[in-house]
């Protein structure tokens, strides 16, 4: 298997991993709330517990990720992994007995996972930068995102799997074995491309020394096209994250779908997302690569946000609960495929600190992520599932509008040693 291949497939399941990890709980969370004594609004601060620690390691990570490479840093996060994810299922309501010291238990405990999670996608990006031909950053970003969407189609039917036959505990205790294999898999198979000599051996091209590459990475926060990107991301994650948490319980409670039936119909949209976004990946890097990454990466973005809300819309009003997972398959397919038109736009505005650029965009991301865990339950609470859903595809929208002013294209009377460094223009 070359190199390339090596690289993509074992970042795909880092990415599988890690969203397996993180939706476990809102699977188990059926079995869990009644059993702990825990309500919605409280599994909700669960959730954004992960989210803010998610988001706030995402930075730190991308800069060891551009210091120490890739190898290294993957490793160590997949082990944290594992070991928050036993703990779930160990401490609240066994070594920690109340209700309040178990509500309290899995808010530190998906605090640190969130931490250890942080360090997949900036440092993947780390990765798919340094390794991979910058003609095929959106393609070869978009089967990272395969690993999501695989994730996430496998994590409810699997999860649900587990609780009927071992208990939600056992749940646990099992899919962090998964961590643990991959962590040992990446450590042995990642040596195969020394990191040093990986650019060169993969795309012909010899790497620049990280030393004397790197401008700080403050710089980037002064871009105001990285701003852009990430205020979008921030929207389009919003979003995402409605459905990473809450769409397996839409189909219980709002569409009357048992608790295995709606384990199965959750992973329907994932898969759907795995068969368009490696397609408009592609997309991206065709139209980048002949009308320029500034059409390639907007049409791609704006293009799949738009779409996504849309038919997530056409969902909510369907009669049918089977047509409604039909149209919801389509908005979760479209939403996930503007992710490589993200990612390769970080890369395309920092190449040289991409670990740091993708960071800055997934902090942002994620913060929306914390935003939507906390307010969707209090939404759906008040107003009923419909207004909780169509607000998010409502802001979806307005995260395709801001790429209207994403500039990517630098302006070559400005060249020179700061944009050799990947801190580009505003472009007029």
């Amino acid at each position: 298997m070359s190199s390339r291949r090596l690289i993509i497939i074992l970042l795909s399941g880092f990415a599988l991993t890690g969203y397996l990890l993180r939706m476990n709980i809102s699977i188990a969370a059926k079995m869990m709330m009644p059993e702990l004594g825990l309500d919605k609004v409280q599994m909700g601060q669960v959730f954004s517990a992960f989210m803010l620690g998610y988001a706030l390691f995402q930075i730190p990570w991308g800069i060891l990720g551009d210091r120490f490479g890739p190898r290294r840093v993957l490793t160590v996060a997949a082990l944290t992994w594992g070991t928050t994810t036993i703990l779930t299922g160990l401490l609240p309501g066994k070594l920690v007995a109340s209700s309040s010291g178990a509500f309290f238990a899995l808010i530190i405990l998906r605090f640190l996972l969130g931490v250890g999670e942080a360090a997949a996608f900036p440092v993947a990006a780390r990765a798919v930068a340094s390794w991979m031909d910058e003609t095929q950053r959106g393609f070869s970003y978009s089967f990272v995102i395969f690993g999501i969407s695989a994730g996430c189609a496998s994590a409810a039917p699997l999860i649900s799997y587990l609780m009927v036959n071992f208990g939600w505990r056992g749940s646990f205790y099992i899919s962090a074995s998964l961590a643990f294999l991959l962590a040992i898999v990446w450590e042995i198979s990642s040596k195969r491309v020394p990191e040093e000599t990986a650019a060169d051996e993969i795309s012909g091209r010899a790497e620049e020394p990280r030393s004397e590459a790197h401008a700080p990475w403050t710089t980037l926060l002064k871009n105001p096209n990285i701003a852009l990107v990430s205020t979008s991301y921030f929207l389009d994650s919003y979003l995402l994250f409605v459905f990473v948490f809450w769409f397996y319980l839409y189909l219980v409670e709002k569409r009357g779908f048992s608790t295995l039936s709606g384990g199965f119909y959750t992973a329907a949209p994932f898969l759907t997302a795995m068969i368009i976004g490696p397609i408009n990946g592609y997309v991206c890097d065709y139209l980048a690569e002949r009308s320029g990454r500034h059409v390639g990466r907007r049409v791609v973005a704006m293009g799949g946000l738009i779409l996504s809300s849309l038919f997530l819309w056409l969902g909510l009003e369907a009669a049918s609960p089977y047509r409604a997972v039909l149209w919801i398959c389509l908005s979760v397919g479209f939403l996930l495929s503007t992710e490589g038109a993200f990612w390769s736009a970080s890369m395309d505005l920092a190449p040289n600190n991409a670990g740091a650029a993708g960071g800055i965009m997934n902090t942002a991301g994620n913060l929306g992520g914390v935003v939507s865990t906390a307010l969707v339950p209090v939404l759906i609470q008040r107003f009923g599932w419909n207004v909780a859903f169509g607000s998010a595809s409502i802001i979806a929208l307005a995260g395709a509008v801001i790429w209207l002013w994403v500039r990517l294209e630098p302006r070559r009377e400005q060249e020179g040693p700061e944009l050799g460094n990947g801190v580009f223009e505003a472009a007029e």
